[in-house]
């Protein structure tokens, strides 16, 4: 929940002649109210406009919520499914997770779906257990496993002054990758896309992107300042 629609603008236009030989898909998650303001703004640039949330019904008494034709009529190309902060602050569960994700693929938006475990749950050695079933029951009933992303968010590496290291992060993701292998099979899994989402920014990129399993980043608060775009031009 950050920038106004003026200010967005003005960060797209400042980004725009520093990511125009960019490498790899960029994408600006934005609030649902700044959509209209942010597709116009990038048109013509690399940048592509997704929302943060959708939600599972077409249309109906569901006040707040945003649909997927709300989203496809303003040319929405991701939604992100299941953050931390939707889960922690929202009730967001692995039903509603795998819900949204469904009726995502279904109208043809790139869900990047959010999994990770607490620091509590890392302390405790439950992050296998934690993932799986994240994997498992939020990606039920998905045909396509390679039409979406998954985004791996360390919870406890959030704003805890905890870090994760470049061989936890690559350590996660491949156990994500053999998860989705079973689910999948895989050369299905080898295909998806899996970001690391643990507060990645213009310092640390780096080293989390030379990991053999770790494909992109989902970019919090890096994603407010030009730093985004060093890590935009990270080659690997």
């Amino acid at each position: 929940m950050n920038m106004t629609a003026e200010s967005g603008k003005e960060l797209i236009a400042q980004l725009k002649p520093l990511i125009k030989e960019a490498k790899c898909n960029v994408a600006l998650c934005v609030p649902a109210i700044l959509i209209p303001a942010m597709v116009k703004a990038a048109k013509g640039s690399k940048i592509k406009i997704g929302a943060q949330n959708v939600h599972w019904a077409k249309s109906g008494a569901y006040t707040g919520e945003i649909s997927a034709d709300m989203l496809k009529e303003y040319g929405v190309k991701y939604v992100i499914i299941g953050h931390s902060e939707r889960r922690q602050y929202f009730g967001e569960t692995d039903e509603t997770v795998n819900k949204r994700t469904l009726l995502a693929l279904e109208n043809e938006l790139t869900p990047i779906v959010c999994v990770g475990e607490t620091l509590s749950e890392r302390e405790n050695g439950q992050t296998e257990k934690v993932l799986l079933k994240q994997l498992t029951e939020g990606l039920k009933g998905v045909e396509d496993v390679t039409k979406l992303v998954i985004a791996y968010e360390p919870v406890w590496a959030i704003g805890t002054g905890k870090t994760a290291t470049d061989e936890q992060a690559q350590e996660t993701i491949k156990y994500i990758r053999k998860t989705l292998g079973k689910l999948f099979g895989v050369k299905n899994a080898n295909r998806v896309i899996i970001q690391y989402g643990g507060s990645m920014n213009a310092k640390n990129c780096k080293g989390l992107m030379a990991q053999p399993d770790i494909d992109g980043g989902l970019i919090g608060g890096a994603s407010l300042k030009l730093d985004f775009a060093t890590i935009v031009n990270f080659d690997k």
